[in-house]
């Protein structure tokens, strides 16, 4: 056998994955497979519904009538705008933030008969989830524009920096919702501590005041919470006249929130390899 034989009998094995720009070329050739993931999803959530798409609206609306109430009718808050348009405006980003988070956590579990059968790049179901959420965030915000017809109010030219912001919360959302999906693969109790995650994360973030009532000395502490300036920029785009943005703060959260997005990604991607094995 002549070594030209030998040569064409030789198999190239390509790993799917194997090299970072190839699992990144994956990624889009199986962008069809996001879609359909995320319209799977959306027509499950609200089949067989009784209020069908109006939940997405129920859940923040029901929220923003109780903060108004405790906050600004009984603690007497101070608010350079209506309240109610102060407490939705963060209930916005908020809501998008605490949804991604609890749909992300179990989007692997609840996806273990396709990954452990079908290769593509698993970092694909977590995205589908946020984006799943993403579209109850385009429903609330209907509420929002209901609220500023009821109060006739006007946003001015800030609201056209508004994509940036939701960008920033689209952003904090993957990184904290990879970094959920894939801790529950290998830690099952994973999934009972993101209720409290987010249950706790509401009180503590600025949604039912203005996080300009957090006292100075406290305040760069208090945007370790990412969200306190994703939240402050949702208001200062959308309230405009004198919110401010606090910009040590907000500088301090978006640091956050890249090195959550980048250190979410790193290790997802660490440990992808393994779910088929484990899950």
């Amino acid at each position: 056998m002549s070594s030209q034989d030998i040569a064409s009998k030789q198999e190239l094995i390509l790993e799917a994955g194997k090299v970072e720009r190839q699992y990144w070329q994956d990624l889009w050739r199986y962008r069809e497979l996001l879609y359909f993931l995320a319209w799977r999803d959306i027509l499950v959530r609200y089949k067989q519904t009784v209020v069908g798409l109006a939940w997405a609206l129920i859940r923040p609306f029901l929220t923003m009538v109780v903060f108004t109430v405790v906050f600004g009718n009984l603690a007497k808050l101070p608010s350079s705008a209506p309240y109610p348009i102060l407490v939705f405006a963060a209930m916005l980003p908020w809501q998008f933030f605490a949804n991604s988070l609890s749909e992300c956590s179990n989007s692997l579990i609840g996806n273990a008969n396709l990954i452990s059968k079908v290769y593509f790049p698993r970092l694909i179901v977590p995205m589908s989830s946020v984006i799943v959420s993403f579209v109850d965030f385009m429903v609330s915000g209907i509420i929002l524009l209901a609220l500023m017809a009821w109060y006739n109010f006007v946003p001015d030219w800030r609201i056209l920096t508004l994509p940036l912001f939701i960008g920033i919360a689209f952003a904090a959302s993957v990184g904290v919702g990879l970094w959920f999906a894939a801790l529950n693969v290998e830690y099952r109790d994973v999934r009972y501590i993101v209720p409290f995650i987010v249950q706790f994360g509401l009180y503590i973030s600025p949604v039912g005041f203005s996080s300009n009532l957090v006292p100075a000395q406290w305040r760069l502490l208090y945007s370790l919470n990412p969200m306190v300036g994703v939240i402050d920029g949702f208001r200062w785009a959308i309230l405009g006249g004198d919110a401010k943005i606090y910009l040590p703060g907000f500088t301090l959260s978006l640091i956050l929130v890249v090195l959550l997005l980048l250190s979410g990604i790193w290790y997802f991607r660490k440990v992808e390899r393994t779910f088929a094995d484990v899950i």
